[in-house]
């Protein structure tokens, strides 16, 4: 259960963290940026390997799978966040789930199921070894196996990624009359162009903080829909945080490119958050406010296909908006690059 004695208090130690470099300690950091790096394995892996998991032999052109389906440009973002959001959950024991809307995140929350140990509880047959670990790539977005996006077969999941549009609508669903529960619901900036995400902002008007939980949009504003451009990412800062003031929310900021910068970033401003919702419930529920709140919001701003490396002989998935259908090279830069040797 979330606790409701929260004082501004709260809020004035964090923003103290923050301005003196953020609320996270060498040790947090570090294994929190450890954890991130191997879910980004995890989710490349499933893109590009057929073969060879551990790359404990010299990368060939077999252990490559012959079609590429599905997109990495958005799995570093979601793995960030998901983290994150973990970090809150275990201090604080929060009750909340994690909705994606970017259609082909689903790399992502395979990832962290079978980190976390669940994805091979659920199927035994993908074991938390070298064997199980080839099985988990070869079977994504692979005949018989799973799809490229959030699917019914995803533990956890609740919301199918194949269709854009409807990621807030279901988050507002699953936070209505779950008095308790925060739901993180992240939102593509291609996505967000659609008609059902555009009326889903207005949610938050529905929302009453004394029965309902709340949800927490994290606008993920990598600049591309796949490698087309997108209208949210070239409006100012200012004119951005205006447009979801209106829409009713109290929007904060994450950007860089810089993965430590980042991290203390997204820590500080996910406590924030968070103190935000308890203070509205606490208001709503012991002193009968009953004034509609201004939830908070996140705009998540990092670059499109994070940590791949900018160059290969064939192509560049980051300056292509981060596809993946670039093959043998970009494997071989990625496989020897800091994201991989690091651990």
């Amino acid at each position: 259960m979330v606790s409701l004695k929260t004082t501004g208090d709260a809020k004035v130690a964090i923003h103290k963290k923050i301005a003196t470099g953020g609320p996270l300690s060498k040790k947090e950091l570090q294994s929190m940026d450890a954890y991130w790096r191997a879910s980004n394995y995890l989710s490349v892996g499933q893109i590009y390997l057929l073969d060879n998991p551990l790359l404990k032999k010299p990368l060939k052109r077999e252990h490559i799978k012959p079609r590429l389906l599905g997109h990495w440009g958005t799995s570093p973002g979601l793995n960030m966040l998901y983290v994150h959001l973990n970090r809150v959950i275990k201090r604080d024991d929060l009750e909340m789930i994690y909705v994606i809307g970017p259609g082909h995140g689903g790399p992502s929350l395979v990832a962290h199921a079978y980190l976390e140990g669940t994805y091979s509880e659920v199927y035994p047959n993908i074991g938390q070894d070298g064997e199980g670990m080839k099985k988990l790539f070869k079977q994504f977005s692979f005949p018989g196996g799973i799809p490229s996006h959030v699917a019914p077969e995803t533990p956890g999941s609740i919301h199918e990624g194949g269709e854009l549009g409807y990621a807030l609508s279901h988050a507002y669903g699953a936070a209505f009359d779950n008095p308790d529960l925060i739901v993180a619901c992240v939102v593509g900036d291609g996505e967000a162009e659609t008609g059902p995400l555009a009326t889903g902002w207005h949610g938050n008007k529905f929302l009453n903080p004394a029965r309902d939980g709340c949800v927490l949009p994290i606008l993920h504003l990598n600049g591309y829909k796949i490698a087309n451009p997108c209208f949210l990412a070239r409006i100012p800062r200012e004119e951005l945080r205006k447009f979801f003031e209106g829409m009713g929310y109290t929007p904060y900021f994450v950007e860089g490119s810089d993965p430590e910068s980042v991290h203390q970033q997204l820590a500080g401003v996910l406590d924030t958050a968070v103190t935000d919702i308890q203070e509205i419930w606490a208001a709503a529920r012991t002193k009968g406010n009953v004034k509609r709140p201004m939830w908070p919001m996140i705009v998540f701003r990092t670059p499109k296909g994070w940590t791949c490396p900018p160059r290969s002989t064939v192509r560049s998935a980051r300056t292509t908006g981060g596809r993946t259908r670039c093959r043998w090279a970009t494997w071989t830069s990625w496989s020897t690059s800091k994201f991989c040797r690091n651990g």
